[in-house]
């Protein structure tokens, strides 16, 4: 380097093929660039020419070439090693060249020129370098090729332990369910039969004292109220075994707020609301939201829905109206007579809570009727003792309806 390293014309050089290294990572055309600025600047002699001996601080161009091939793009790799092609070419005429060297390169002039050194000697430095660089290039693709074929391991590892905790999630959900239906169907049956049984005896045993009477209405009405709660509790398990809060009749305004904007919905009450159970004010949410999805479905988008509850029964009656959509711009008429699963989970709904539930088309709208008992209405007690041939109120509507033996109230259950 001579005297010191200011004095050394390699310094220049050796500063920005250093800086091509260092941003070959970050900054891949930055460091094409200073390449492609040191060749410039010496062949416009801005930039002193190598010595003999300085050669191989070119070398960085490649080494940043394999950086580049390692961490970045297919665009930018094929930009990278053409460019390096052609750094090659012009290094080849900075080394061999005497005009470009200063009478410092590897060969003094001769009679024929710089002519007659480039074709004898020309192809050979041209194919050393070339090689350098493919080398430094196949180093930093197989890198790449390495360190992608272990995240690809990685990934696939993941995958498969995702695949794994994803199976056991499923079966343990698979579990629930099955001991959750389980357990719905064997309360189901045990609290009807218990309901329909008290029911049947309460109807055979209308000269019983007031007492008994009571007694068997509240075996009825308990076992019923437990049925419907055991189904809202079944129902709102989440996956991780916490219970979701459950719709309430306080969440229909929400509702009708929410459908809106696609139905034109009426609402209306008479007579003083009542309490209902957790149970039956589930039931009563999602009969209304069935209701609602069904005449979008069948009616249509800005349907017209009216929507009355009524309180002044033994019961909650709801009255449901939505207009239908004439057989000419139906999409699919036939999907109006065939019978879904809505109609049916509104029935068992409301089968759960004591109640009914008619629907049907009527003209130019479809009805459904909802009627949700309050409690088991029984007959004043002194009626009974005098002897007066009445029938009492049963649970499952507002109207009378005929006495039934207690067989068949247990069939019914």
């Amino acid at each position: 380097m001579g005297p010191g390293l200011h004095t050394w014309p390699g310094m220049w050089p050796l500063i920005l093929m250093t800086a091509a290294i260092t941003l070959a990572v970050w900054k891949p055309y930055l460091s094409l660039g200073l390449t492609a600025g040191l060749l410039a600047g010496q062949i416009a002699h801005v930039i002193d020419a190598m010595y003999d001996n300085d050669w191989a601080i070119y070398l960085g161009s490649f080494i940043a070439l394999g950086f580049i091939q390692w961490t970045a793009g297919p665009s930018t790799r094929l930009m990278a090693a053409g460019a390096n092609a052609v750094f090659a070419g012009i290094m080849t005429v900075l080394m061999l060249s005497w005009r470009y060297s200063d009478g410092l390169g590897w060969f003094g002039p001769t009679f024929a020129g710089d002519r007659y050194t480039f074709i004898k000697y020309g192809w050979q430095l041209f194919a050393l370098l070339a090689f350098i660089a493919g080398a430094c290039a196949a180093v930093g693709l197989l890198l790449a090729m390495y360190q992608e074929r272990g995240s690809l391991f990685q990934a696939r590892t993941m995958a498969q332990t995702s695949l794994r905790e994803a199976e056991v999630d499923l079966i343990v959900e698979q579990e629930r369910t099955r001991i959750g239906r389980d357990l719905h169907d064997v309360l189901a049956h045990s609290l009807a039969v218990i309901a329909a049984q008290a029911d049947g005896t309460r109807y055979l045993s209308n000269d019983q004292p007031k007492a008994v009477l009571n007694a068997l209405e509240n075996i009825s009405t308990s076992a019923r109220s437990a049925l419907v709660d055991a189904q809202r509790v079944i129902e709102g398990v989440h996956d991780d075994g916490a219970i979701t809060p459950q719709p309430r009749l306080s969440d229909v305004g929400p509702l009708f707020a929410r459908m809106q904007g696609s139905l034109a919905i009426e609402r209306s009450e008479s007579g003083v609301p009542a309490e209902l159970s957790a149970g039956q004010q589930l039931a009563v949410f999602r009969i209304i939201q069935e209701c609602l999805t069904n005449a979008l479905k069948h009616g249509g988008r800005g349907t017209a829905v009216r929507l009355h509850l009524d309180w002044s029964g033994p019961g909650l009656t709801l009255h449901v109206a939505s207009g239908i959509r004439a057989a000419a711009d139906r999409p699919d008429p036939a999907a109006d007579v065939r019978v879904g699963r809505g109609l049916a989970g509104m029935r068992e709904r409301a089968h759960l809570a004591g109640g009914w539930v008619t629907a049907g088309p009527d003209g130019e709208q479809y009805r459904v009727t909802v009627f949700l008992p309050y409690g088991t209405r029984i007959a004043d007690a002194d009626a009974a003792v005098a002897g007066e041939d009445s029938e009492l109120v049963p649970a499952g509507g507002a109207a009378a309806r005929p006495q039934m033996s207690l067989e068949q109230a247990g069939r019914r259950g």
